[in-house]
């Protein structure tokens, strides 16, 4: 009998793969040169700001402190790994700027330690925890995952967390609990993009509690090997790879599970073109563009068609 494999949408042929021994070896020669992370291979790339000292100034500190993972090898794709450089220097990050691309240097002053995030609601155990004690309790893994922004742009990151339902399950949702509310950080004093009471901050998101309990979903404390920095949203994000990424909240302070569906932040803002669902469908145009297809950093050359859900289609089309 003949077995032949048909390859899932996210899986990476072997042929595609950098090799483990490559990696570890780029990783040392660059950190030979002073420049420390997986993220520095500035060297190797042709955007600008892959040369610009403040930014690698910027990177040292996160990337001096890595994350000890077990790699999933269940999730990874097709499509060639982004560079760290281009993902840290093109973000969303409107508690900041609305300019993706300075996104990077607005956050310099943006402590990210100390922190707490408060689990609290429909729940048996609500908790308080230290950022730094949660990591030391979580199952920590890299998932590499598609991302892909309502405004087409793609990336495909190592992200490092634990499924979020990990800590649901610590804190033991009530049977009436179903949804999710996830708040971000409020200082106007560090974000001044906070200061325009024409938004709504802080911004909030939610997902409903089969969501949240998907194995999909992902609670994020690091990036290429080290923690986030802070235009990833560190020090915990949210990253749920089949909707569009304003669903995955950054700088995450406060979980909450509650029986009404959350008002979300561009819900509330736009509703037209924002709902609260989110998934990502080629066949459902943004009311000002076509999803049909996105564009993978750091090149608008770079075009690949939009997969339904993501391309994550098995282990989600279930709750829709």
């Amino acid at each position: 009998m003949t077995y032949i494999k048909i390859p899932k949408g996210w899986e990476i042929p072997e042929n595609r793969v950098t090799p483990e021994s490559v990696y570890i070896n780029r990783r040392k020669f660059i950190k030979d040169l002073g420049i420390v992370g997986a993220g520095a291979i500035s060297l190797f790339s042709s955007t600008a700001c892959a040369q610009d000292s403040r930014l690698l100034k910027q990177l040292k500190p996160f990337q001096e402190k890595t994350l000890d993972a077990d790699k999933n090898e269940d999730f990874t794709v097709t499509r060639p790994l982004t560079d760290e450089i281009d993902a840290a220097t093109f973000n969303n990050f409107y508690e900041f700027t609305s300019s993706k691309s300075t996104v990077w240097r607005r956050v310099e002053k943006f402590k990210t330690r100390p922190w707490e995030i408060e689990i609290s609601g429909l729940v048996d155990k609500p908790m308080t925890i230290d950022i730094d004690d949660l990591i030391k309790q979580m199952p920590l893994e890299e998932r590499i995952y598609r991302f892909r922004c309502v405004e087409t742009w793609a990336m495909v990151v190592p992200w490092i967390g634990f499924p979020m339902k990990a800590l649901l399950e610590k804190v033991q949702p009530k049977t009436e609990a179903k949804y999710v509310r996830m708040v971000t950080f409020l200082d106007r004093k560090v974000a001044s993009q906070q200061n325009n009471t024409r938004l709504p901050w802080p911004y909030v998101e939610g997902l409903t509690l089969a969501e949240a309990m998907n194995d999909l979903t992902l609670l994020v404390v690091g990036i290429y090997g080290h923690i986030l920095p802070p235009q990833h949203g560190a020090p915990i994000r949210l990253i749920v790879p089949w909707k569009y990424g304003f669903k995955s909240i950054k700088s995450i302070v406060s979980i909450e599970l509650t029986d009404k569906k959350p008002r979300t932040f561009w819900n509330v803002l736009i509703p037209r073109e924002y709902g609260f669902e989110a998934n990502v469908n080629p066949n459902v145009p943004h009311p000002r563009w076509s999803q049909a297809r996105e564009w993978l950093l750091p090149s608008r050359d770079r075009m690949y068609p939009t997969q339904i859900y993501n391309g994550y289609g098995e282990y989600v089309a279930h709750l829709y």
